[in-house]
């Protein structure tokens, strides 16, 4: 079943328009307005939330808005410049988030999720990092995500929720409530069926579909289907110029794994040739199959560093074949690199006593596209006296960030989330335990080392200034070795409470 999302963006003019002159902007609170000729009139093209707050409406005469509201921010409108950057704002989805995205004019973008979402960690966190995106940028935006175009582009505008995760199946459900301008139709046509006593969706599904068509011809009978997913809807992915892609036609459909996993090999070496004659290494590939129905399915990996080798890359594609379902025939094949880096060719020295590289590039691409790239990664030191503020975690193949652990004091294998807090038996003020109680398990200390004394970074936090830990390294009589600390230095009561946590075990 595929998954579309429909990106509303309901401010997208006026917020484009604050975003490009930066301080020269009206302030917020500022009602303003963007205007436009409708013929020989100028009328009110887009309006802002402090505009539409005081009455102003997409199409009112730009002299009756200025009279309406007094201290009005007019300017002109730009519309093909809006259209121009919501091209290149499906650029940035398609880059990031699914291999088929488009724009979706005036004011929205849709993208084919179909099997991307858990490279973000599911739909409702992918909504809602789209979201947030757009939000820190100065873009108010709404989402939703249901099995067809339609059924999102109406809940994207017309639920109140801001993200809306609509089950696969429960398209009627979601857009029975919906008022009939969610489907599309033209501005006329809604008139015509309000003045009969059409209002929602439900009431237009319920009608006979020859009656309808009768009065209204087959548009309102046509976007019925395309909403409730009856009929597929074929998005036309934005492709920037300067991509690397190659494509085959074929002049018979084919659909069985093993053709479509031969002619993607063939694809990949066509590819990677055009690749290497720039001297460029792919970072992502999408690889589009056009069915005949007018339906895409698409597939996508990403690799860790730039990459050219053919077999390496079509192990990766091929891996993801059984996800692909040709319907009744596939008849064009696209095969894009909409990431690439550059990547000089290495010169090889054969030499007996030479030790090989150890390369772990090709499992790490193998594992990131399997369960996802965010959830790959692994531990770096920063520059902190405070352990859990000593690690960060960084991609797989990142850099060496130069940074390194004290060497002085050991430290565990396994630092706990949070440290925990346990019950003691100590001497003050420089003693380990004696005993020390654990999620319910009492242990008796047989060996310790310590203290070491951690200060806090009174820099970041003035709350710091004064608190000190000191921590101790412990071995129960099982032979278990555990990481405590102690908060303040067992005498002085504002360098901590004197309370002792549990922090890292030794494996």
């Amino acid at each position: 079943m595929p998954r579309v999302v429909s990106l509303f963006l309901p401010l997208w003019s006026t917020d484009r328009f604050r975003r490009k002159s930066g301080d020269a902007a009206p302030p917020p609170e500022t009602p303003l307005v963007l205007i436009g000729r409708d013929g020989r009139r100028r009328v009110v093209l887009a309006a802002d939330a402090a505009a539409r707050s005081a009455g102003l409406r997409i199409g009112m005469p730009a002299s009756k808005a200025q009279a309406l509201v007094p201290g009005l921010a007019i300017h002109d409108a730009e519309s093909d410049a809006d259209a121009m950057a919501l091209e290149r704002l499906a650029l940035w989805a398609l880059r990031r988030y699914a291999p088929i995205a488009a724009a979706d004019p005036p004011d929205g973008l849709v993208i084919d999720t179909t099997g991307a979402d858990h490279l973000h960690g599911g739909e409702a966190a992918m909504l809602t990092d789209m979201v947030d995106r757009l939000g820190a940028a100065g873009f108010a935006a709404r989402a939703a995500v249901a099995d067809s175009w339609g059924a999102a582009h109406a809940l994207a505008r017309f639920s109140r929720r801001q993200t809306l995760v609509v089950p696969s199946g429960e398209i009627a459900q979601a857009i029975l409530p919906l008022p009939i301008a969610a489907l599309r139709l033209p501005a006329a046509t809604i008139d015509s069926l309000r003045r009969l006593g059409f209002e929602t969706i439900a009431d237009l599904a319920g009608t006979p579909r020859a009656s309808l068509a009768l009065r209204f011809g087959p548009e309102p009978g046509r976007r019925l289907d395309q909403a409730f997913g009856r009929v597929s809807e074929p998005i036309e992915p934005i492709r920037p110029e300067e991509i690397v892609e190659v494509r085959r036609n074929f002049a018979e459909p084919i659909g069985a794994a093993e053709t479509i996993a031969r002619y993607t090999g063939k694809l990949v070496a066509e590819l990677c040739a055009e690749l290497e004659m720039r001297g460029l290494g792919a970072r992502r590939l999408d690889l589009l199959f056009f069915r005949v129905d007018n339906r895409i399915e698409a597939i996508g990996v990403g690799t860790a560093m730039p990459v050219r080798d053919t077999k390496r890359l079509t192990r990766l594609l091929t891996d993801k074949i059984e996800t692909i379902d040709p319907g009744f025939g596939i008849e064009q094949m696209r095969l894009a690199a909409l990431a690439a880096e550059p990547l000089r060719a290495k010169q090889t020295i054969s030499s007996l006593a030479e030790v090989p590289e150890l390369d772990v590039s090709e499992v790490i691409d193998i594992l990131a596209n399997r369960v996802g790239e965010d959830r790959l990664y692994r531990f770096a030191p920063v520059q902190s006296d405070v352990p859990e503020r000593s690690v960060q975690r960084i991609a797989p193949m990142a850099p060496d960030t130069g940074e390194g652990w004290p060497g002085h004091w050991p430290r565990p294998s396994r630092l706990l989330p949070q440290p925990e807090l346990i019950e003691t038996v100590a001497l003050l003020p420089d003693h380990p335990p004696v005993t020390f109680t654990w999620r319910g398990v009492r242990r008796r200390v047989k060996r310790a080392d310590g203290p070491e004394r951690v200060f806090g970074e009174w820099w970041k936090r003035d709350a710091e200034l004064a608190a000190v830990r000191d921590y101790f390294q412990v071995e129960d009589e099982n032979g278990e070795r555990y990481w405590v600390y102690r908060a303040g230095d067992g005498e002085d009561a504002a360098t901590g409470s004197h309370k002792w946590f549990m922090h890292g075990i030794f494996g």
